[in-house]
């Protein structure tokens, strides 16, 4: 795979059953790039390491007075230089290759996952965790792809270069093939301490990250309860705890840097010491002596790479497993269903809490619990997060359908909806019926300040169609992003229609255009909303009150309000207390009069 062949046509099912699992599988996957990247790194290793037998040859030629020998040897270093030349070239081509492909990989399950899981992804990991997988945590599994390969050649070449002192010439051979092995496993026994402090490192850093990330999002609230200072210190803190677990994991990693400084410092002491007495005693030849010097001091360049390694294994690791956490999540129900892809209709029914919505009708559904909603509304779309009786559209079961049929069949909009960042006419080009036109969903969505204000806020542009608006809509009010997120449902004119409290950020006035629009514009669609406003409660054809899980009173809203005190308490905020109060002052004054 070449970076230009990017994207992956199937990044493939990882191995997420713990991080290294998940790191050999990505490696696997990238056997082809580390043959590669393995192949000019040998070519480089081996160039460098040959160069100190080409010196002390020449050395030795010039000893003898040999010419010949001289211009055979100049002719070697060469070629060496050759090879280090065109293998470091290659080399760094094909690492970051790896590096980049890998990072693609890693970051195309991440989207396919976020795809599938939808909503669920968030309600099970933190946003600021998945953040912190898809950007830090991609670039360190990354680096460990990308430094393995060369960390391999660097072996190797360690391996060759013994082997061939032992042979060319044993005595000092001998040395460097005791003294090279604990000069590079030394530092073994560090680094399951620093392998330690970079996972708590790590830790911390994801924490702050998601402390930020969910700041960032919730910016306008804290600016309006005057939270912005608490949440400022808290993430000092979280910021100060990153510091202090960094300095701890870098003077680890520091010392682990020195212990590769110094004891091949000290194999070369021992080295040139041990030599220089066998050359006195004439058993080895001046270029004998100089190729052993020679190959000590450059082996400490391939030797850099036992730390390289030591270190992106250990960063990589948590970040790993941080990685396979995310893409071991599963929905609850299959998503390429049971059955034929299909797009069913009639009457929407729920046997958990036993709602039914008839077709073509706009129903209420009133909730005392936010969340007991927010649930019911996305059971409804099928495909649910948490396991449960699947939702029957027209008798079918959605969970059996496949995810896309359900969701063309059922559309879910929830109390949080999100704008991407583009231009208007971007926002509402999503798959539609086409029965619909963005005209009308705009004008049913009563969008026309916002449109305004789009124009107002864009430099260039005269058509409300291609104002741009910013990530997430933040440049919008609550009530503006609301109306928005409403008019794209409304384009797409599914068969079936959920709205999770739609115009809980809009003033009385425009919540009541709202609901005349929405109940004209979706005439003879099947319609359901969540909401306790009795604005919208008064244009429904049915209202459901479903009180502990289940529906307990099907009426309209006018009847309800005075026959059943639950949904009285719901949708006028009024408790027992003051309901007794209000009869006994009306009592009071019936017996004065």
């Amino acid at each position: 795979m070449q970076i230009q062949d990017l994207p992956y046509p199937d990044p493939g099912v990882p191995d997420t059953r713990s991080g290294p699992r998940f790191l050999w599988w990505l490696g696997r996957n990238q056997l082809g790039g580390q043959m590669k990247s393995l192949a000019w790194g040998l070519l480089h290793f081996v160039s460098v390491s040959a160069l100190p037998f080409c010196v002390g040859l020449a050395v030795q030629a010039v000893v003898d007075r040999s010419g010949t020998r001289l211009a055979l040897t100049g002719g070697l270093m060469a070629l060496c230089g050759a090879g280090i030349a065109v293998g470091d070239t290659f080399l760094h081509r094909a690492a970051v290759t790896n590096w980049i492909t890998a990072a693609a990989r890693v970051q195309q399950l991440l989207a396919r996952k976020a795809a599938q899981l939808g909503s669920a992804l968030t309600r099970r990991v933190a946003a600021g965790e998945v953040v912190a997988v898809s950007t830090g945590d991609v670039e360190k599994i990354g680096w460990l792809v990308e430094a393995v390969s060369r960390f391999t050649a660097a072996a190797l070449t360690v391996v060759v270069v013994c082997v061939a002192l032992l042979f060319y010439q044993p005595a000092l051979g001998v040395v460097l093939a005791v003294g090279l092995p604990v000069v590079a496993l030394a530092v073994l026994p560090l680094l399951p301490r620093a392998t330690r402090r970079a996972d708590v490192q790590r830790e911390k850093a994801g924490r702050a990250t998601e402390l930020a990330s969910d700041t960032v999002a919730g910016l306008r609230v804290l600016r309006g309860i005057g939270g912005e200072e608490l949440f400022l210190d808290r993430y000092r803190s979280a910021s100060q705890e990153v510091r202090r677990a960094a300095v701890r994991s870098a003077r680890m990693w520091s010392l682990i840097a020195a212990i590769q400084v110094l004891l091949p410092g000290l194999l070369l002491i021992a080295v040139v010491w041990h030599g220089v007495h066998l050359a006195r005693a004439g058993r080895i030849t001046v270029g004998e002596l100089v190729t052993a010097y020679s190959s000590v001091m450059i082996l400490a360049y391939p030797l850099r790479h036992f730390e390289e390694i030591a270190m992106a294994y250990s960063f990589s690791r948590p970040s790993a497993k941080r990685a396979a956490r995310v893409l071991s999540l599963e929905r609850a129900t299959d998503a390429g269903g049971s059955r034929a892809a299909e797009t069913p209709a009639g009457e929407l029914y729920d046997p958990e809490t036993g709602l039914l919505a008839p077709a073509g009708r706009l129903t209420a559904v009133v909730c005392g619990d936010p969340d007991a909603a927010g649930r019911l509304a996305e059971r409804l779309g099928g495909h649910a997060t948490e396991p449960g009786p699947s939702v029957l559209l027209g008798g079918v079961p959605l969970d059996e359908l496949p995810l896309d049929s359900a969701r063309t069949a059922v559309l879910v909009q929830d109390k949080d909806p999100v704008l991407l960042s583009g231009s208007l006419r971007e926002l509402l080009d999503v798959p539609a019926s086409g029965a619909v036109a963005a005209e009308a969903a705009l004008a049913a969505a009563q969008c026309g300040d916002v449109l305004e204000a789009l124009v107002q806020g864009s430099l260039d542009a005269t058509d409300p169609m291609d104002a741009r608006i910013t990530e997430r809509g933040r440049s919008l009010s609550g009530g503006q992003r609301q109306r928005l997120a409403l008019a794209r449902s409304l384009i797409t004119d599914p068969e079936v229609l959920v709205l999770d409290e739609p115009t809980s950020a809009v003033d009385s006035h425009t919540e009541a255009r709202i609901a005349e629009g929405v109940r004209g514009l979706r005439t003879g669609r099947t319609t359901v909303v969540l909401t306790s406003s009795p604005l919208l409660l008064d244009h429904a054809d049915r209202v459901v009150l479903v009180h502990d899980g289940e529906v307990v009173a099907v009426g309209v809203h006018r009847e309800l309000v005075h026959t059943e005190p639950r949904y009285r308490a719901v949708v006028t905020r009024e408790t027992d207390d003051e309901t007794a109060a209000l009869r006994g002052a009306l009592e009071e004054i019936e017996e004065s009069a």
